[in-house]
């Protein structure tokens, strides 16, 4: 006996139609009337669908600039005649039904209902979730640069909750605890099964549209980075080409409420399969977008990603070339990249569109009722920024880079600026970097070439006449900026702001402890305490008046430091708990009894807190970190 898929009878979304056709076939044949099947459909048509609502558009001419006068009521008139197409739509009732409960323009109603009509919504085929809601971020969220797997406590997983704007490809800054006792105290996990699988997520609010992109295996995301997950990896490609073209986010947008893409929107969203053949020149065309966006990501410093930076990629240039054909080379790479990557979405759009059977006059009117879409970008957060910015960047981004490979080689993670304690000067050591990173090329003519850089007027970028000048003046601001005010390598200064300071160090967060800040002050700060009164001395007794004031105000303020330094480990306070002279590091989330005493900072507390008690007391270079 042959069974009958009743499941798959009842899911064919014209069901109803067919079993009204049918059955005013059969009626009339009981009436000796022989009615043929186009016969019966448009019999159903005039009943089921011939009612219509009339719509005016009106607003256009309801005066008030420049002294028009309203004429609204005589074009109401007007739309009454049969031919006022550009006034009246008239849009069958049965078309409202198909997205029932969503709020819509009417101009778009005989758009969108054929579409919702003829295609199953997507979680026909998928399961979207909502993701885990979590209380107070501080307690339990960090960028993934903040904490370290040697030193942490907790296990850390990657975070999907929302982000900036990428469509296609995103990389996560953010992890989340993943103790039991977080998920007992602090987040609402739903069912913890739908975690660290692989699949789809976008941002559930965003000003620039809607954005969806791959979400790694082995990641958690959130309430605010909803996510949506496929049985095939076909489909998961497939979808994400779709869903970021012109025709879905219209389609959505019939679908959103108070500007938000909430879970209905992926589950409502009519999903066209189409045939093989386009699924596979859809899915083809997103993984090149998404592939291209990622490789590219692995010249980002703060990415999880990262390698080396882009002016450091083979296939710019012979090695020996100069450092400005290189950053030529890089910025044509980019921008032939955002070319392909253009037409590459541009081809995605019009296959998306004959997925659909829309018609060109349609598409028109779908890509005119839009606003102007964000373009697909290799470098999403350089939108909008001009080439000198571009090159500007890769410059800064190198010497960052050139900084972080000599802290994080350095023995104890503490670099003076000056020579102390037997150490080289930081911009010596930058040197020495620059040099490994350009084998074969004269390293004074490199240092020369960056500096004619630096020394460029460009917008956002601090002028700098020398490498010395950039690492006293540019290099924290900068950091502090490229990690999201999470900074891991902390100037620490005598002075802020551009002013020249008689102390400098940069420390390393992640190894500056109790024990490196004991050593801070009494090995590198006394040794050039030491130095300045050496030096006062010796001008006194020569009669160098000058000479003597100078060294004995870089003693006077070194001396000065080295009592804020003090203050902080020792977590010294004066006045109100909290106040502008308590530093200690104050993590809210933990009792005074659990509270550090002096600087003993716990790395899974994050750089917000710990960083804190230095801003208060005005030790780093930057007046405003956090």
């Amino acid at each position: 006996m042959k069974r009958v898929n009743v499941k798959a009878i009842l899911a064919d979304a014209d069901l109803r139609r067919k079993l009204m056709v049918s059955t005013i076939q059969a009626t009339q044949a009981r009436e000796g009337i022989e009615t043929t099947a186009e016969q019966a459909d448009r019999a159903y048509y005039v009943v089921k669908e011939g009612e219509k609502g009339a719509f005016f558009g009106l607003e256009r001419f309801k005066g008030g600039k420049r002294g028009e006068p309203d004429r609204r009521h005589e074009m109401f008139v007007c739309a009454l005649k049969p031919d006022a197409q550009n006034l009246r739509l008239d849009v069958p009732r049965r078309d409202f039904s198909v997205i029932d409960g969503s709020p819509l323009a009417y101009d778009r109603v005989g758009l969108l209902a054929p579409i919702f009509r003829e295609n199953a919504p997507a979680e026909r085929s998928s399961e979207a979730y909502q993701g885990v809601i979590t209380g107070e971020d501080d307690p339990y969220i960090r960028c993934h640069w903040e904490i370290t797997p040697r030193r942490s406590e907790r296990p850390w997983k990657t975070l999907h909750k929302g982000g900036g704007f990428s469509r296609f490809y995103y990389d996560s800054e953010l992890v989340i605890d993943w103790s039991e006792r977080a998920q007992t105290e602090f987040h609402r996990l739903r069912d913890s099964s739908i975690y660290f699988k692989r699949g789809l997520t976008w941002p559930r609010r965003t000003q620039k549209g809607f954005n969806l992109r791959r979400l790694p295996e082995g990641c958690v995301f959130s309430d605010k980075g909803p996510s949506v997950f496929f049985n095939a990896v076909e489909m998961e490609d497939f979808f994400l080409g779709v869903a970021n073209s012109i025709l879905a986010e219209f389609i959505m947008r019939a679908l959103m409420s108070f500007g938000s893409w909430e879970l209905t929107v992926i589950r409502r969203f009519p999903l066209a399969l189409g045939t093989a053949q386009q699924r596979k020149a859809i899915s083809d065309l997103a993984v090149r977008i998404h592939d291209t966006k990622a490789t590219w990501d692995q010249g980002n410093e703060v990415s999880t990603k990262f390698v080396v930076p882009w002016i450091l990629w083979n296939g710019f240039g012979p090695a020996l070339d100069s450092f400005s054909s290189r950053l030529d080379r890089v910025l044509k790479h980019e921008n032939v990249a955002d070319d392909a990557i253009q037409r590459d979405f541009a081809e995605l759009d019009d296959n998306v569109f004959r997925l659909y059977g829309m018609p060109a006059p349609a598409r028109s009117v779908v890509e005119a009722s839009l606003p102007e879409r964000t373009p697909e970008l290799i470098w999403p957060q350089m939108e909008g920024k001009t080439s000198d910015q571009k090159r500007m960047e890769h410059v800064w981004r190198l010497l960052s880079y050139a900084v972080k490979r000599v802290i994080e080689a350095d023995d104890d993670g503490i670099v003076p600026f000056k020579a102390v304690n037997g150490e080289p000067r930081l911009v010596e050591r930058v040197r020495h970097e620059l040099a490994e990173l350009f084998p074969g090329r004269d390293a004074s003519q490199v240092e020369v070439e960056i500096v004619n850089e630096l020394n460029q007027t460009v917008k956002g970028y601090r002028r700098s006449a020398s490498l010395d000048a950039w690492l006293d003046n540019a290099f924290f601001e900068y950091h502090c900026g490229l990690y999201k005010n999470r900074p891991i390598f902390w100037h620490i200064a005598s002075a802020q702001g551009t002013a020249r300071f008689a102390f400098g160090a940069l420390v390393h967060y992640h190894r500056f402890d109790k024990n490196r800040l004991a050593k801070l002050r009494a090995t590198y700060l006394r040794d050039a305490i030491e130095e300045f009164r050496r030096e006062a001395g010796l001008a006194d007794k020569a009669g160098a008046t000058a000479a003597r004031l100078e060294w004995q105000a870089k003693l006077e303020e070194a001396q000065a430091l080295d009592l804020m330094l003090q203050a902080i480990q020792e977590g010294h306070r004066e006045g109100i708990e909290g106040g502008e002279r308590d530093y200690r590091i104050l993590t809210p989330w933990k009792t005074p009894e659990d509270r550090p005493k002096g600087w003993d900072p716990d790395l899974d507390d994050g750089v917000k807190v710990n960083i804190e008690p230095l801003q208060k007391a005005g030790v780093l270079r930057v007046v405003k970190v956090i």
